[in-house]
């Protein structure tokens, strides 16, 4: 893949152009693009720029409402139902935390369970939303069919993403992660490369293991995480989300084939709310500073927690500019054209 390097700014302008060009209103463009542009700054292109003609796709098919904004169907005190009606997935998501911080303001802690949405992209931008607000962030989500139960031979689980963010000061802890070994978007980045993925990442059609991201992608049989373990905790991740927002499950979003419509859950908490303000950074910090003494195999290098690259990694591509795929950005690129 070749890159060139768009200064972030530009690449958020254009990317909103284009939205408004597809009946986006001028907030509604801003914000999805700076989701899609904020993706690719943290070195996630994968679930950011390189998403985004697929969004597009999916607007024409009409799979994704422009005009939805999500309504609340129930509340229970900090817990709220909403109905994303079909909305752009990363907009509904982020109103969905937004609503969470403002109920974690208030109470200590907000969840919001949504209904009928769509892919919401980049997972981590959530939980960055809220250790930005000075929150913990809790979310995920299931997908449509794309990971074998363990012992199975077709797609029947989700990769089912699942966010856990710890605000620090000394720079916020913030997991992603999908139930696949390697998300799907990541396969596609080594597929269009031709390479192989550089571990295990599926299955082949007579259930040995490969490394080969086109079989993989093409009969959906990603490799769960942890082998039996993120099969059973893709399976309880669907089951959750589901039964909280009363939407649809993995097997019943994959009955039309598409992505869509999905079920996802938010939650905040406010550390401050809890009387964990004293010694919240103390013992997050001892944390941490145990875990990056630890000992290397090779003796070089050293272990990094989750997020520890992504400050670093911004400040560089704010600096120098977001590596794009060329291809990708001047196929967006023609469509202002």
């Amino acid at each position: 893949m070749e890159d060139q390097r768009i200064p972030f700014l530009t690449l958020q302008e254009v990317l909103a152009k284009v939205l408004v060009q597809y009946q986006f209103s001028a907030e509604n463009a801003e914000l999805s693009a700076r989701l899609f542009a904020q993706s690719s700054l943290d070195g996630v292109p994968s679930h950011g720029l390189n998403r985004f003609l697929s969004y597009l796709n999916f607007i024409k098919k009409g799979l994704i409402d422009v005009h939805a904004r999500p309504e609340i169907i129930a509340s229970f005190g900090a817990f709220e139902r909403w109905d994303g009606l079909l909305g752009p997935g990363n907009i509904n998501a982020h109103l969905a935390m937004d609503r969470c911080l403002e109920l974690a303001k208030s109470s200590g802690i907000g969840c919001v369970a949504l209904q009928k949405t769509n892919h919401w992209m980049r997972a981590g931008n959530f939980g960055w939303q809220a250790v930005e607000a000075g929150c913990m962030g809790i979310c995920f989500t299931n997908t449509k069919p794309n990971m074998p139960a363990w012992g199975g031979s077709e797609p029947k689980l989700g990769n089912n993403p699942l966010v856990v963010a710890i605000p620090r000061q000394k720079g916020p802890v913030v997991l992603d992660m999908a139930m696949s070994q390697f998300a799907y978007g990541k396969m596609a980045i080594y597929e269009k490369e031709d390479k192989e993925m550089p571990y295990e990442a599926g299955f082949d059609q007579s259930g040995k293991l490969t490394k080969s991201p086109k079989e993989i992608i093409e009969h959906e049989l990603a490799l769960p995480i942890g082998l039996w373990k993120g099969a059973g905790l893709s399976l309880m991740i669907d089951m959750l989300a589901v039964l909280l927002s009363g939407g649809e499950a993995t097997h019943e979003v994959g009955k039309s084939g598409e992505e869509y419509g999905l079920s996802q859950v938010f939650v905040a908490l406010d550390p401050n709310k809890f009387g964990m303000k004293e010694w919240m950074e103390e013992k997050s910090d001892r944390i941490i500073s145990d875990l990056s003494q630890s000992a290397t195999f090779d003796g070089k290098g050293k272990v990094r927690y989750p997020g520890e690259n992504t400050l670093k990694i911004r400040k560089g591509n704010l600096e120098k500019g977001v590596p794009v795929d060329v291809d990708i950005w001047n196929d967006i690129l023609s469509l202002l054209e």
